[in-house]
């Protein structure tokens, strides 16, 4: 059977005497910034809040928020047996091993915290975030496939690879990192993308948050029937991996935030009186 031989490539994009800066960093650096300027484009062009200048503050919360929360989902969720004998190696996130969900929960807090604290309605600011996070699961998934880690099932397609890791053995794989990088990042970035440009959503706060947790919910689930189950993991009920398991709650969230802001009055125009009854501030 014919296969694409993995493309072996040093996780360790540059040494700087004993200093190994890794590829997977590399693509949570280029995520951060490239996310954190995103958010503060889409926030000054708006002049609802949150401000460019609120975006850029919330930046130092959101990355202790996804390394801190991702970290200890994977943990949770992955391997809890393992990292409760190993507790010292649930510091080495450098060697990979971080949880989506996990770090969707840690931002989810930080945004309730942040809004609570500057009296901010936390779906405006959830909706900016939301339209950012595909850029850093773009960049994420492309580190998996770099690392050679969360590879896909056996298959016998003309594009399955053969990955250089002892634990997937020489059968032919989905190579399931690119087929999310692609979908969950490009994808759900596009979709979104004139979604938070637009004036009339953006006064509906939760809709562009909303449709970010279905979407990523519905493409991380197909995913997973092509993404190797996590070991130790392969027996769930109803034959779901924890990937599906996790993202259903989020699906039903996503619907929950849409059917609140298609329910609920909209934000009033800059300038503009706030119409009786609305709620202005979270």
């Amino acid at each position: 059977m014919l296969a694409i031989p993995f493309p072996v490539i040093d996780p360790v994009a540059i040494s700087i005497g004993p200093v190994d800066i890794r590829w997977y960093a590399l693509a949570y650096l280029v995520g951060f910034i490239l996310g954190w300027r995103y958010c503060i484009r889409v926030a000054r062009r708006s002049t609802l809040r949150p401000t460019g200048e609120e975006m850029d503050e919330f930046l130092t919360w959101a990355v202790i928020a996804v390394i801190v929360g991702g970290r200890l989902g994977f943990v949770l969720f992955y391997q809890p047996s393992y990292y409760l004998s190993h507790p010292l190696q649930i510091l080495q996130v450098w060697e990979g091993g971080m949880s989506f969900h996990g770090g969707l929960i840690g931002v989810a807090l930080a945004e309730i915290l942040f809004a609570w604290r500057r009296k901010l309605h936390v779906l405006s600011l959830a909706d900016v975030v939301a339209a950012a996070v595909p850029i850093g699961l773009f960049f994420g998934r492309i580190a998996n496939f770099i690392n050679g880690e969360l590879w896909g099932r056996p298959s016998d397609l003309p594009w399955a690879m053969v990955f250089s890791h002892p634990q997937a053995g020489d059968l032919p794989r989905h190579p399931s990192q690119l087929y999310e990088a692609f979908f969950e990042g490009l994808v759900l970035f596009l979709v979104l993308y004139p979604m938070v440009r637009s004036p009339a959503l953006r006064r509906r706060p939760g809709i562009v948050a909303g449709t970010f947790l279905i979407g990523y919910g519905i493409f991380r689930f197909l995913a997973e029937f092509v993404r190797q189950p996590d070991a130790g993991l392969e027996t769930l009920p109803l034959g779901m991996t924890m990937g599906q398991w996790l993202s259903m709650p989020m699906m039903l969230v996503g619907a929950g935030f849409i059917a609140w802001a298609l329910t609920h009055a909209p934000l009033a125009p800059s300038g503009a009186s706030p119409k009786a009854g609305r709620t202005a501030g979270a």
